[in-house]
């Protein structure tokens, strides 16, 4: 088994917990990674074992409007004070994935500035989608470009130029080289050049047989991405939604409709893939501001960690800190956090998925298991998830007084002699005519164990 398959990941937005200026003036360097490098025993304590962290590099603002990708952001620190980080994390048995911008850079890019500066002689005009030189861009040069979705700011590579590959494909290597990552998350990879990713996954097999490739992809089918020839995983925004609105719309059969779709041991669309899965991340709102009930928090971060897929906590909703995008600004979502002086929120949710994360790790059955559902009803829901010799029981109950349900055990074909409960409040359970019967607390859930 792979470490990607069997990681707690912990997602890092640097530029925003650092707090860094908004605009790089490409002044003078200021160290903030060994701030980053002060959460490690933060990590450690709450069961994460690999962190996703970016973007890490040179850049105009955000840091995906990149200008350099060989250099850390100098708002960041430097190179060596990367390296040192990475070092650090992996001493304390954490690995590093890093962001990879690959579908556009920033206007201060050496080769759009040759561009800007030797028009349609420049060896660069092949670089970016779109160049037409009889026609003026939004910021008014003597040309014209495709920008990413609308954001000319953000100047689209030209995916196909063999150059353009090769140059990427050496900046993987470099990283690789340079700062030991373990592994790279594709910025906007439902839009990248196909033949290209395949190039990148020959090069990470080369680089290692567990070098992980995971792509951002919000619609479409994942298995176009996530394969043999291309990326090992990509983000699961369909479980994204679910996670969450099930519960806003006491409405389990929304999230069980998409676990059965995707990950059902028979004919789940997915079910040989580990997908990334996600309750928030630096697009997105917060989990505590898109929940109704705040009691419904714990059974999100339940499903989260029991559902097939590597689950990922964004830095700082362990704590239950709220953020809402405003239009097009998504500062509210990044916000500046300092581990030695935390605001928490909700305390008692760092213990739960600590507590979620041991459970996980303990139990080959949620890591490699398949899935199958049990029981769904509008305000509970259960499933096992199982192996040839480790089944676990997952049983959620929404609503907000305690209730009985029972679960049908008979397709499970075992003996429930040794079943046991071992996480969730509540021991109001026993087994009948090969029923689970259980009483499950006001927006609670309970696992079992059965051997």
């Amino acid at each position: 088994m792979k470490w990607y398959e069997k990681a707690n990941f912990y997602q890092m937005y640097p530029i925003g917990m650092c707090g860094v200026p908004k605009y790089n003036n490409y002044g003078e360097t200021t160290y903030r990674l060994q701030e980053l490098e002060g959460w490690t025993d933060h990590l450690k304590s709450i069961g994460m074992n690999a962190v996703y962290i970016g973007p890490l590099f040179e850049s105009d603002s955000h840091g995906y409007d990149t200008t350099d990708y060989k250099l850390i952001d100098r708002r960041l620190g430097d190179n060596q004070s990367f390296i040192n980080m990475v070092h650090k994390y992996h001493e304390a048995g954490i690995k590093v994935v890093v962001d990879g911008v690959f579908n556009h850079t920033g206007r201060n890019f050496f080769a759009f500035k040759d561009i800007q500066q030797n028009g349609s002689h420049s060896r660069y005009k092949d670089w970016y989608r779109g160049i037409n030189f009889n026609s003026k861009s939004p910021y008014n040069d003597n040309f014209s470009y495709e920008g990413w979705n609308g954001c000319y700011e953000l100047v689209k590579l030209n995916l196909q130029n063999h150059e353009v590959k090769n140059y990427l494909l050496d900046v993987i290597q470099y990283w690789v080289d340079t700062f030991n990552i373990d592994g790279i998350r594709l910025d906007c990879a439902d839009v990248l050049d196909f033949e290209f990713m395949k190039q990148m996954r020959t090069l990470s097999n080369q680089i290692s047989d567990d070098f992980w490739l995971m792509g951002e992809v919000i619609h479409g089918d994942y298995v176009q991405w996530a394969n043999d020839s291309m990326l090992h995983s990509v983000t699961n925004y369909e479980m994204h939604k679910g996670l969450y609105s099930s519960h806003n719309d006491y409405n389990y059969f929304e999230i069980a409709h998409s676990a059965k779709r995707q990950f059902n041991t028979v004919d789940g669309v997915y079910k040989n893939c580990c997908l990334y899965n996600f309750v928030d991340n630096h697009d997105v709102d917060r989990l505590a501001s898109k929940l109704i009930n705040q009691n419904h928090i714990y059974n999100v971060h339940t499903l989260l960690y029991t559902l097939p897929g590597i689950p990922s906590i964004y830095y700082g909703s362990e704590w239950g800190i709220t953020g809402k995008k405003e239009g097009p600004n998504d500062d509210f979502l990044r916000p500046t956090v300092n581990i030695n002086n935390v605001r928490m929120e909700n305390p008692e949710l760092m213990r739960y998925i600590r507590a979620l994360s041991d459970v996980r790790n303990l139990h080959k059955a949620l890591v490699s298991g398949n899935y199958q559902e049990l029981f769904v009803a509008n305000k509970q829901y259960a499933y096992t998830r199982f192996t040839c010799d480790n089944t676990v029981i997952v049983a959620l109950n929404a609503d907000n007084s305690p209730q009985l349900i029972n679960i049908p055990l008979q397709t499970l074909n075992k003996s429930f002699s040794n079943l046991k409960h071992i996480f969730g409040q509540g021991s109001n359970w026993s087994i009948n005519y090969n029923q689970l019967q259980v009483t499950i607390p006001a927006c609670q859930s309970i696992i079992f164990e059965l051997n």
